[in-house]
């Protein structure tokens, strides 16, 4: 792990089935039923990607089942019809292939997967050679991290050396991954600064903070001040009254 920063090679699968771009159609449906996979990446000869076939290629052929050739191209997507033509890896792949560098953040590949609406991604060095795979559920596994564990990252990397006051000053608990922070710190103003920073630890749900000000002495009256002026004899005289 990386301290507060984890990165796709720490959730990422390394051993990776992946297709030649002649495999057969049905060898495909086979490898994806038996192996639970829901996309599986091609590659050439040099193990680099090339593309990915999904469950969703493999159903264009039921999809266009009925539909009549000579009908296909005007009703349906060209893409569609020719992927349900398709008897290979090859004729079937999305290509070029999504994929990531397993030095990306988990926030970044999480955005790639949204953006691409891709469930899985392969991932590649400088040179596009497969080295591994990461899925959604991969991402989600930094939620499983150990309460006490997001407590001392906290403590020990987020807050230490960032507040005036140190680290005393502020309580940490964390619950199921929710962390509520507590106390007084010096200047307010750092409070956003501090709640952000808690708040991309990896595995925190969410940042409630009760933190507050320091306690200020209210300010009395001129009238109502003491006068703690001294006497002759060095000693402090009693108030005076006011009159």
């Amino acid at each position: 792990m990386h301290g507060s920063v984890y990165t796709v090679s720490d959730v990422m699968t390394r051993t990776v089935v992946a297709l030649a771009a002649g495999a057969a159609f049905k060898e495909i449906v086979r490898t994806v039923e038996g192996r639970r996979i829901s996309a599986l990446p091609v590659v050439d000869s040099g193990n680099r990607v090339v593309g990915v076939v999904s469950e969703a290629d493999l159903l264009r052929k039921e999809e266009f089942r009925d539909s009549a050739p000579d009908r296909g191209p005007r009703a349906r997507p060209p893409e569609g019809l020719r992927k349900a033509q398709a008897v290979t890896a090859a004729d079937l792949m999305t290509s070029p292939a999504v994929t990531v560098h397993a030095d990306a953040t988990l926030a970044q590949a999480a955005r790639i997967m949204a953006r691409r609406k891709v469930k899985r991604l392969p991932v590649v060095d400088d040179h596009g050679v497969l080295r591994g795979i990461v899925s959604r559920a991969d991402l989600l596994r930094v939620f499983l991290r150990r309460d006490q564990d997001i407590t001392d990252e906290i403590r020990h990397e987020v807050l230490a050396g960032r507040l005036p006051d140190g680290i005393e000053s502020i309580r940490v608990d964390v619950r199921e991954g929710v962390v509520t922070l507590s106390g007084r710190v010096r200047d307010t103003s750092v409070v956003p600064l501090v709640v952000r920073l808690v708040r991309s630890v990896e595995g925190v749900v969410d940042v409630r903070s009760r933190l507050t000000g320091p306690r200020h002495r209210p300010v009395l009256e001129p009238d109502l001040e003491p006068d703690l002026a001294q006497d002759g004899d060095g000693r402090r005289a009693a108030p005076r009254a006011r009159s």
